[in-house]
């Protein structure tokens, strides 16, 4: 009987913590990161603030929950996009279906996004809780390039003179492309530099979108989006 108790317990937590989580990603949507409080949730669940401090135990606890839920739906879109392209050595096909799905999620919830790629919010700072969660979607962009290269299916120009101080610049980038079993030929800092210059155009190119920027220069997002990709993909040598 107890064991039926705490499991019975157990399950009214996951679904409080699951109900607070959802009033908070409201809110989130709605004023943004910097207005939320446990005690502004805690009205909008119906339950008294001492209530809610039982699931989490201050607004930065609320946000590393929120973080990492929304890290997690972004990389497993993410993942799910690459993974149902067939042709795993269709490269360029695999970074498109990805980078849009990344974009789709982003407008479908433009709160959870601003959380993760907005302003940051004042006085908090994420723990290293959060970094497993918001590494996957890196992960699956990463290891599109990874595989084009260990695959020979690359092409690119030669690159112009690369500085000697490059690999000591992106060093913690090496370190981490190394983390994923990638081949020689993608462990050179000129695969990193185009790697992260195409990572941070994708993000950059989607909050200048959310948040507004390119009104007066882009008619059509999707179609801009898309030449974003395409050209992204050339110069990683996936085209």
């Amino acid at each position: 009987m107890d064991g039926k108790a705490t499991t019975a317990r157990e399950r009214a937590r996951i679904e409080i913590t699951a109900e607070i989580l959802a009033a908070a990603r409201v809110r989130l949507s709605q004023h943004g990161p910097g207005q939320l409080s446990l005690r502004a949730v805690s009205r909008d669940v119906g339950m008294v603030s001492s209530a809610v401090y039982r699931y989490f135990r201050s607004r930065d606890d609320l946000l590393t929950a929120l973080l990492i839920e929304a890290y997690n739906e972004l990389g497993a879109a993410a993942e799910d996009a690459d993974a149902a392209v067939g042709n795993r050595s269709a490269y360029l096909e695999r970074w498109t279906a990805t980078c849009t799905a990344i974009r789709t999620w982003a407008i479908s919830h433009p709160g959870d996004y601003a959380l993760l790629y907005g302003s940051p919010v004042p006085g908090y700072a994420a723990p290293q809780d959060t970094i497993p969660a918001a590494t996957r979607v890196t992960i699956v962009l990463v290891r599109i390039v990874l595989d084009a290269h260990a695959d020979g299916a690359t092409v690119r120009p030669p690159p112009p003179l690369t500085p000697k101080s490059l690999g000591k610049t992106l060093a913690g980038a090496l370190e981490f492309i190394k983390t994923l079993d990638a081949p020689p030929a993608a462990q050179d800092p000129e695969v990193a530099l185009h790697t992260i210059a195409a990572w941070s155009a994708i993000f950059g190119t989607i909050s200048f979108e959310l948040f507004g920027h390119l009104v007066g220069s882009v008619s059509d997002y999707d179609a801009y989006y898309e030449q974003v990709l395409i050209r992204l993909a050339d110069d990683l040598g996936l085209a």
